[in-house]
């Protein structure tokens, strides 16, 4: 591909796009295919010749759409949202043309400055105390990994890294049920043994943890000889929005020198709008934080923010400088890569940095509140419907409902009505389970939704179960 082609391929991939996103309405939500079937259009050996553009592309278009999930689609209502503004679309075509390895500063001077500079913007945003600092993270399971490490080695007194965990003390870590897998694999990777994930049980409308059970179980492990680590806080956890007393975990942290690590993955985002914070209240005694700005802020995946309070604890888990990776001549300057897992980065604060320039913080406070307030509307009309029971109130955008059935029947109905209504394609929906039994999740997060599109999930879902109800 010459400079001529090139030229002509990206704009039409450009255009392209701006096309699809035009016309997501019209297509279903879900992918409306079965397994194998993409792979069955592909040659199962590799070309030995080149093939042209035009080929190449006829096939991304006629195989690839039909094939995906729509993420931006503005009724995608399930998991997560994972947006991408066109903004940050932008930044990333950019920043694909750049190709830059930026692992240290003097492999991207700018990629590192612009990194710290929009960090600090985003916990000016956030409310966080002056005195954190930021890193992005490809997701905030990395962040986690980052954090669980951290607590290990501060626990083990920095020799965890060096003499192995063999014959060290057992390092035991506290979290509630309702935090996000990604705890549990990190759990692993860090050698700490998911028999040392401590679950705390759940109290109260939020489903924090209990905090006399988490006190009691650090009191028992330190008597029996085991090492307590830290503590994974949740807010607005993935399930039905669950959210730890933040101030209350930290408390009770200090007083037994444990490590805490907030996970806002989600959540975090709505912290920009001031009348939300109560959720993370206390957070500024936090060792570590994480929010994805890839889920509720608008830019594209993958860019995680990883805020801590005393970043050394980080750099000192991770950081290796061979000879090959030192910055000579230039005291003073970050290597964010000592800061991460990963060697490698790409330039993600590009498309961070484009967001909040172009929306400004009112543009997206603005989408945020109208998130909340429709999902507030729209689970306040299931409550009142006779057909649907609301299981738990709205934490701000996700709550979760259920349809009303029998009680040995009603898991297996709910579970029917999450299929029917992913397979009809108009909206998508993703299941959960509350207090032992199925309930239907339902956020609202699409940066493109309307208050039609949230308002008329409910006609969709009335009339999906009238059919599966038979």
């Amino acid at each position: 591909m010459n400079d001529d082609s090139f030229r002509h391929w990206a704009a039409r991939a450009v255009q392209w796009g701006a096309d699809y996103r035009a016309g997501l309405r019209e297509r279903p939500v879900r992918a409306q295919t079965a397994p194998g079937a993409i792979a069955r259009q592909l040659p199962e050996a590799p070309p030995e010749q080149p093939e042209p553009m035009e080929t190449i592309f006829a096939d991304f278009d006629r195989i690839v759409p039909p094939g995906m999930t729509h993420w931006q689609h503005p009724r995608f209502f399930a998991y997560f949202p994972a947006n991408a503004l066109p903004v940050s679309v932008v930044a990333e075509i950019l920043t694909a043309n750049l190709a830059a390895q930026c692992m240290l500063w003097q492999t991207s001077p700018a990629a590192t400055e612009i990194e710290s500079v929009v960090l600090d913007w985003l916990r000016q945003a956030l409310g966080l105390a002056p005195g954190f600092a930021g890193v992005i993270q490809d997701s905030a399971s990395s962040a986690t990994l980052g954090a669980v490490l951290t607590m290990r080695e501060r626990a083990l007194e920095w020799n965890g890294n060096r003499q192995g965990l063999a014959g060290q003390p057992t390092v035991r870590v506290y979290a509630s049920d309702q935090v996000h897998s990604s705890i549990d694999r990190a759990i692993w990777i860090a050698g700490i043994g998911q028999d040392n994930l401590v679950r705390i049980p759940v109290a109260g409308p939020l489903r924090g943890m209990d905090l006399g059970a988490l006190e009691a179980a650090i009191v028992a492990d330190r008597e029996a000889g085991r090492l307590p680590a830290g503590i994974v806080a949740c807010v607005g956890g993935t399930s039905v929005g669950a959210t730890d007393d933040v101030a209350a975990v930290c408390a009770v942290a200090a007083r037994h020198g444990l490590y805490v690590h907030v996970d806002a993955a989600w959540a975090g985002a709505a912290m920009i709008c001031p009348e939300f914070r109560s959720l993370w209240q206390g957070v500024d005694a936090a060792d570590s934080i994480v929010l994805n700005p890839h889920k509720w802020l608008g830019v594209q995946f993958d860019c995680s923010a990883h805020f801590l309070r005393d970043p050394a604890t980080l750099v000192r888990t991770l950081a290796i400088q061979p000879e090959y990776l030192k910055t000579r001549g230039r005291d003073g300057v970050i290597n964010y890569s000592e800061w991460t897992v990963p060697l490698g980065r790409r330039f993600r604060a590009l498309k961070l940095w484009f967001v909040l320039r172009a929306y400004g913080l009112e543009g997206l406070r603005t989408m945020i509140r109208n998130h909340v307030a429709w999902s507030r509307k729209l689970a306040a009309r299931i409550a009142e419907a006779p057909e649907f029971e609301l299981v738990t109130e709205p934490v701000l955008s996700l709550f979760a409902f259920r349809l009303r059935g029998p009680g040995a029947e009603s898991d297996r109905i709910n579970l029917d009505l999450v299929d029917a209504i992913n397979d009809d394609g108009r909206i998508y929906l993703t299941q959960t389970r509350v207090d032992g039994r199925v309930a239907i999740r339902f956020q609202v997060g699409s940066v493109e939704a309307t208050e039609e599109d949230v308002m008329g999930a409910l006609d969709v879902m009335r009339e999906v179960a009238g059919r599966v109800q038979g």
